[in-house]
């Protein structure tokens, strides 16, 4: 049995196809966690969620950003944007089952693999939630979303506020932090403040932030956190950060880790993707 992890696929759904034959992967032997953003921009959103749907837990998917804005999109919460391809979803024959399932993926996963944690994110953790904070907090958003009020949550999801954890926070402002941190995370300041507008590579910090992963007293820092969401920084491999977006839609890659005995035992699997999209 092999564990995967694998970044962002962005409706690419023949990529996704390449890589796990490349993979050699067998739904009846192996696990492959995808690390959100499943759907959007790229050309077949509907048939990403349709094989993951069918490999009956061999594929096990994170909520990112644009999965949570193709629910928003499909309930009325948000307009579609210019860049979108969506509708393959929106309008398909099966599309109400497609978005139920959708909505009961988790926003944060910590696998045990030879007696050692492995915390999955789409973007990233805050640095004052340890691993515990951090599924507990994701399990209060995944409750809202999987249960009879989502559609009023999606409305108040949106925004940049609070833009720190407090332990005091409560209701919508406390699940809006979360989803943030777990979604949208690139850069923070060394307090935890958080920074939504650049997403330059690592390299190119604003003045006074830092890449989330480099915040000193990070709590999980003695934890791999596995993550996609950044196609500017590409691929990052330390023993405490695994950075797994290399920008498929964009022209670049796939990719895939294939853990060995160990956690620190990791192979590089990737395809090529064509271009679906045109930064800018």
């Amino acid at each position: 049995m092999a564990l995967y992890c694998i970044g962002d696929v962005q409706g690419c759904d023949g990529a996704l196809q390449r890589l796990l034959d490349h993979m050699a992967f067998s739904p009846s032997r192996d696990t492959a966690y995808l690390l959100g953003d499943l759907v959007n921009r790229g050309p077949d959103s509907a048939a990403v969620l349709r094989r993951c749907m069918a490999a009956d837990g061999a594929l096990r998917p994170l909520l990112g950003n644009h999965d949570l804005h193709l629910l928003a999109t499909a309930h009325g919460v948000r307009k579609p944007s210019r860049r979108d391809t969506l509708d393959g979803v929106l309008h398909a024959p099966d599309s109400t089952a497609l978005l139920d399932w959708l909505r009961q993926q988790p926003l944060a996963h910590a696998h045990t693999h030879a007696n050692q944690t492995l915390l999955m994110v789409h973007a990233g953790v805050l640095p004052a939630w340890s691993v515990a904070d951090t599924l507990a907090l994701a399990a209060q958003v995944q409750a809202v979303l999987r249960g009879p009020e989502f559609v009023a949550f999606l409305h108040q999801m949106y925004g940049n506020t609070p833009d720190h954890w407090r332990a005091d926070l409560a209701g919508a402002d406390r699940l809006r932090v979360v989803v943030n941190a777990l979604t949208r995370l690139r850069f923070c300041s060394a307090d935890g403040v958080m920074d939504f507008d650049s997403t330059e590579s690592a390299q190119a910090a604003p003045p006074g932030l830092l890449p989330w992963f480099d915040v000193p007293g990070r709590r999980t820092a003695g934890t791999l956190v596995a993550f996609g969401h950044w196609s500017t920084l590409g691929w990052l491999d330390r023993p405490d950060a695994l950075g797994l977006d290399t920008g498929c839609v964009w022209g670049g890659c796939l990719s895939a880790v294939r853990f060995g005995a160990t956690l620190a035992e990791r192979e590089r699997l990737q395809v090529q993707c064509p271009q679906a999209q045109k930064p800018g």
